[in-house]
């Protein structure tokens, strides 16, 4: 068993929001596609966090990281999805690197297993 944390653009959000659907998340149409310079600083700002780029597939960008407690990333075209494991300190430290990656305020943190978005 995994957690996982996801960051989609703020228009994602809006969207969501605005549909007030429970199964939003469930239709894959439904999620708005990141900008090509998007998915890139992604790629990168996962990199500066010393992130392994392992493989690339039909379902994106598979990162790792020498870290246990920092779980993997999978950067696809509609979203940042990271994984972390059951312990606290990995749930922490994931959620708190998804959290700053929200910072220029286009993307905006989901946390399924804890009430959806991250709100400040």
């Amino acid at each position: 068993m995994s957690y996982t944390i996801q960051l989609f653009s703020i228009e994602t959000k809006e969207k969501e929001q605005a549909a007030g659907d429970d199964s939003f998340f469930d239709i894959e149409e439904n999620l708005v596609p990141l900008t090509e310079d998007q998915v890139i600083r992604l790629k990168e700002r996962l990199l500066k966090y010393k992130y392994e780029l392992v493989r690339e597939d039909e379902a994106g960008l598979h990162f790792n990281h020498p870290d246990e407690d920092f779980g993997n990333a999978l950067l696809t075209g509609k979203g940042l999805y990271f994984r972390a494991n059951l312990s606290e300190n990995s749930i922490f430290e994931v959620g708190m690197t998804a959290s700053e990656f929200t910072d220029t305020g286009e993307f905006a943190k989901y946390d399924p297993q804890n009430e959806g978005w991250e709100e400040f």
